[in-house]
C-alpha cells in the first residue's frame, strides 16, 4: 500500500517538475523586455532580426536583414537555433560568436535563459 502511495505521488509531482524545467513564457515576455531594444517577435526587423519563430530557424535567414560577418560565418555550416544552441549562446553570445556585432552581455540566470526560450518558442503563451 505504501508503495502505490509513493508510486502515485511521484506520478503526480514529475509532471510539475518537467514543466518548470521546459520554462515559463510568462516569466519569458518579461525577460524578453531586455531583448526588446533590438528585436521584436512580429516578424519586424530592428536592430537586430526578428525573434519570431527563432526556435529551430537555421542561424543568420531572417529575409531583409544584414547579418554581421560573424553571425553569417558563424551559420554557414547549417547551424539552427535549438534550444540547446540558445542556452549556449544567450548567456554571453559574444563568447560563442566571436566578432558578432550584438552588445549585449547576456543572460546571467539559468531560469531567465529557460523562460525567454519558452516565450520565444510559443509567445501566445504568455498572453
Amino acid at each position: 500500500m505504501k508503495i502505490n502511495c509513493l508510486v502515485l505521488a511521484a506520478a503526480l509531482v514529475l509532471p510539475a517538475g518537467f514543466a518548470a524545467a521546459d520554462g515559463d513564457p510568462v516569466a519569458g515576455a518579461k525577460v524578453f523586455k531586455q531583448c526588446a531594444a533590438c528585436h521584436t517577435i512580429d516578424g519586424k526587423n530592428k536592430v537586430g532580426p526578428t525573434l519570431q519563430g527563432v526556435v529551430d530557424r537555421p542561424v543568420a535567414t531572417v529575409p531583409g536583414f544584414k547579418y554581421s560577418k560573424a553571425m553569417t560565418e558563424f551559420g554557414a555550416d547549417g547551424k539552427t537555433w535549438t534550444e540547446d544552441l540558445l542556452k549556449h549562446y544567450l548567456p554571453k553570445p559574444r563568447d560563442l560568436v566571436k566578432g558578432t556585432t550584438m552588445t549585449f552581455a547576456g543572460l546571467k540566470k539559468e531560469d531567465d535563459i529557460k523562460n525567454v526560450i519558452a516565450y520565444l518558442k510559443d509567445p501566445a503563451a504568455a498572453q
